[in-house]
C-alpha cells in the first residue's frame, strides 16, 4: 500500500530553502519568438510574421538550475560553457536576474553559446502554435583546454555546495574527465549527486540518484516497460549497472517508481492531476526538486513526491516553468488524500 505523511512533508517545506546546490552541465536559454500571421509572402509560399514579442527564458541544464533557485532562494551555481557571441551575454544576465552564480561558467570562444529559437505564431482564428525552431550549438568535443577549465572549476565549486546535479543534453560538457571527477569530488566531501541524463547512463556510475525517464530507461535495460514484472525488473538491473545509491525512474502519466540499493521499491502515483499544457522542462522540476529535497533531510521517497508534486504544477504552464515553496504548500494542503490511503 502506498503512504504518504503529509503532516511530515509540510512540516519540512520551509528545509528547501537551506541547502545550496551546483548544476554541472549543457546550459542554454529558449528564445521565445511571437507573432501574428496575416498573409502570405510574395517571394515565397510561406508565412510572413509580423513580430510583436521575444522571451528568453532558461532551457537545458539552465532550467534546472532555475527551479532549484525559485525554491532555495538563489542558493544555485552553474557550470556550463558560453560562446563569444550575441547570445553569451544575455544567457549571463538572464541567469543574473534569476539570481543564480554564474562565477563558474567557462568561456569558450570556439563554441556557440547554445540557443533554442522557437519561432510561434497566431491568428484571429487560431490559438499560438509553434511554427519551426532553430538551434545554435556546437556538438564537438571540449577541446583540452576547456575542458581543464571546466575541471579546474568543478575544483572550486563542489567544496561549497551541499549537493551536485549533473544535467545531460548531450552537447558536449560531461566529458568522461568532468563526470568522473564530479562524482569523485562528492564523494570525497561527502554530497549528494544526482544526474538528469538522456543517455550512456552507465556513464554515471555511483552516484547518489538518477532520474531517467521511462523510454531512456528502455534503451538502457534493452528492454520495454509494460507491467509491475518489468518496471521493477529495469529498476533492479539500473542499479546493479550504475551501482547508483537509487533510481527513480520517471513513468509519465503513470507517476515515478523509485528504486534504492536496499532492495527496496515504491512505486509512486500522480499527484494533482490537472490538465497539461506543456511538459517541456518537468523533467528538469523532477531532478531539482528531488536533489534539493534529499539535501533538505527528506528521505529519498518524500523528495521523489515532492519533485512529483512540483512536476504537475509547472506543467500547466507553456515552455519551461518554475514553482516555489509557496505553491507547493498551497497545492499539497488542499490536496484530497483519501484517495491514495495517505497519512495526514
Amino acid at each position: 500500500m502506498f503512504t504518504v505523511d503529509k503532516g511530515e512533508i509540510l512540516k519540512g517545506l520551509d528545509n528547501l530553502s537551506k541547502p545550496s546546490v551546483l548544476v554541472i552541465g549543457d546550459m542554454a536559454i529558449d528564445e521565445m519568438v511571437y507573432g501574428t500571421t496575416d498573409r502570405m509572402s510574395r517571394e515565397a509560399p510561406v508565412l510572413i510574421l509580423r513580430h510583436y514579442n521575444t522571451k528568453i527564458i532558461l532551457g537545458a541544464a539552465s532550467n534546472a538550475a532555475h527551479n532549484l533557485a525559485t525554491l532555495n532562494g538563489g542558493k544555485v551555481s552553474v557550470i556550463g560553457l558560453y560562446g563569444d557571441d550575441y547570445y553569451a551575454p544575455i544567457l549571463l544576465n538572464t541567469f543574473k536576474e534569476a539570481g543564480i552564480n554564474t562565477e563558474y561558467m567557462v568561456k569558450s570562444p570556439e563554441r556557440a553559446t547554445t540557443v533554442k529559437s522557437r519561432i510561434s505564431g497566431s491568428c484571429s482564428q487560431s490559438v499560438t502554435q509553434q511554427i519551426v525552431r532553430i538551434d545554435r550549438e556546437t556538438i564537438d568535443p571540449l577541446t583540452a583546454e576547456t575542458e581543464n577549465k571546466v575541471l579546474e572549476q568543478i575544483e572550486k565549486a563542489i567544496p561549497k555546495h551541499d549537493a551536485v546535479i549533473l544535467s545531460d543534453y548531450n552537447i558536449g560538457i560531461l566529458t568522461d574527465k568532468v563526470i568522473a571527477k564530479s562524482i569523485e569530488l562528492c564523494k570525497k566531501y561527502n554530497k549528494i549527486i544526482v544526474v538528469d541524463s538522456q543517455k550512456d547512463l552507465n556513464r554515471f556510475e555511483g552516484v547518489t540518484s538518477m532520474t531517467p525517464n521511462q523510454p531512456d530507461t528502455e534503451k538502457f535495460v534493452g528492454f520495454f516497460i509494460k507491467d509491475k514484472e518489468s518496471l521493477e525488473k529495469a529498476g533492479k538491473e539500473m542499479l546493479n549497472k550504475t551501482k547508483a545509491e537509487s533510481v527513480l525512474i520517471t513513468l509519465g502519466g503513470d507517476g515515478m517508481a523509485l528504486f534504492e540499493k536496499d532492495g527496496s521499491y515504491e512505486k509512486i502515483p500522480v499527484f494533482n492531476k490537472t490538465d497539461v499544457f506543456d511538459v517541456t522542462g518537468a523533467g528538469d522540476t523532477v531532478v531539482a526538486t528531488y536533489t534539493l529535497a534529499m539535501a533538505a533531510g527528506f528521505s529519498k521517497k518524500n523528495a521523489a513526491i515532492l519533485g512529483n508534486l512540483a512536476a504537475s504544477i509547472v506543467i500547466r504552464y507553456f515552455g519551461c516553468a518554475t514553482t516555489t515553496i509557496e505553491t507547493l504548500k498551497s497545492v499539497l494542503d488542499k490536496m484530497d488524500m483519501q484517495s491514495f490511503k495517505i497519512k495526514v
